[in-house]
């Protein structure tokens, strides 16, 4: 699933004409990459979520399929976050396998083949991260287990457990291994039932805290990921660069 239904406010001016998904980066729109790699990475189908300029996306998937099964999750009438998001479309996947999130603005050197092999069949959930700058760290112990989440400029700490939200700290009184996600992760069709409990607009990452205490939510580490957000107006300006780099 790629995630391009956002309002990408912060590429505005770009965006008042046109959605995220359609801006250009190094010549092609950020749809075409990542769609680009999901079939080079031998996926059959694709689930693409759309809210702005929805029309615009449809229609350009319309010409540009990539050979893929591309259907569509509708969120027009309401944004319902990345959580949200993935419950809206749950009729549109298959029960059996791992779903591959995607967020549209997210460029990497990431195999996503290789990445979906990193997701073990006892795994619920396995969400790609890095050692890199960010207002907001996941926290995970040793094995690379799901403990909690913490702004780095607030101190504010997320966690099931109460230990960690009131020390930010293991049991042990340890610190946690503190990564970046990437906008990349794997999620298992077993935690729809999970989901039934929540509103129709959530997010994906207050989700897997609530739940990391009872299902396996793992961080996968890639020590080597390049990755860029192009999120926003000064990240245009070095994408070319990025892209580039990455190839």
């Amino acid at each position: 699933m790629i995630f391009a239904a956002g309002l990408g406010t912060r590429l505005r001016p770009l965006t008042d004409t046109m959605p995220k998904a359609l801006v250009r980066v190094g010549g092609k729109p950020l749809l075409w990459h990542v769609m680009s790699k999901l079939s080079a990475a031998g996926y059959e189908r694709v689930v693409v979520n759309v809210h702005h300029f929805a029309d615009q996306i449809i229609s350009y998937l319309q010409v540009n399929d990539f050979g893929l099964d591309v259907r569509i999750s509708d969120e027009r009438e309401l944004l319902l976050e990345t959580g949200g998001g993935i419950k809206h479309a749950r009729s549109l996947f298959d029960d059996e396998s791992p779903l591959l999130i995607h967020n549209v603005d997210i460029l990497s050197n990431v195999d996503l083949d290789w990445f979906a092999r990193q997701h073990e069949p006892d795994e619920d959930a396995v969400l790609l991260v890095s050692r890199r700058s960010s207002k907001r760290h996941l926290l995970f112990d040793n094995a690379m287990r799901l403990m909690g989440w913490r702004n780095v400029e607030t101190g504010e700490v997320k966690s099931p457990y109460e230990y960690v939200r009131l020390t930010g700290l293991s049991q042990h009184g340890e610190p946690f291994n503190e990564f970046a996600f990437s906008g990349i992760h794997s999620f298992s069709p077993r935690l729809f039932p999970l989901m039934d409990r929540f509103p129709d607009r959530f997010s994906i990452i207050d989700f897997y805290l609530s739940v990391c205490h009872r299902s396996r939510i793992v961080g996968c580490l890639k020590p080597d990921l390049q990755l860029l957000d192009v999120g926003k107006t000064d990240t245009l300006a070095q994408a070319e660069e990025f892209l580039g780099r990455k190839e």
